[in-house]
């Protein structure tokens, strides 16, 4: 499915680079749980490209800074599932991003068990939308490269 740009808030997109985007977990872990994803669909991790790959890690870097500066977390869980039998819960490659505190229960919690995440994902994107600052589309658009 393609998720488009005029949509970015109701998907929980919150940042888009050339290659990749960030987007909030719909059913997070915990508070502030972030993904990226790469924006060709491909399932596997070694399918990355040269330019594909270094924008994925770039805006893991750029998502651990944005939650450090937002939600003061302890720690992190940063990973990947691949492949059904691995948890991947969906066919596209993404990494998650999932802030921990001292005292909090392993985010991944026991089948038919429900967690429940304080905050309400609006107030989460509200909190982390303007950390990341302007996308690759907006500062084309700023330029007069595209148009919405």
């Amino acid at each position: 499915q393609t998720l488009k740009e005029d949509l970015d808030e109701k998907n929980l997109i919150l940042f888009r680079g050339e290659r990749a985007f960030v987007i909030m977990n719909r059913y997070p872990y915990n508070n502030g749980h972030l993904m990226v994803a790469p924006k060709r669909h491909i399932t596997d991790f070694e399918a990355l490209n040269e330019e594909e790959g270094k924008e994925f890690l770039a805006l893991l870097k750029r998502s651990l800074s944005a939650l450090k500066s937002t939600f003061r977390p302890e720690g992190f869980n940063v990973g990947i599932n691949l492949g059904v039998a691995g948890g991947a819960g969906f066919a596209h490659l993404h990494l998650h991003i999932v802030p921990r505190w001292k005292g909090d229960t392993n985010f991944m919690p026991v089948l038919a068990e429900t967690k429940v995440v304080p905050q309400h994902l609006r107030e989460t994107y509200e909190r982390l939308r303007p950390v990341f600052g302007p996308s690759a589309s907006e500062k084309a658009r700023r330029k007069g490269g595209l148009k919405r």
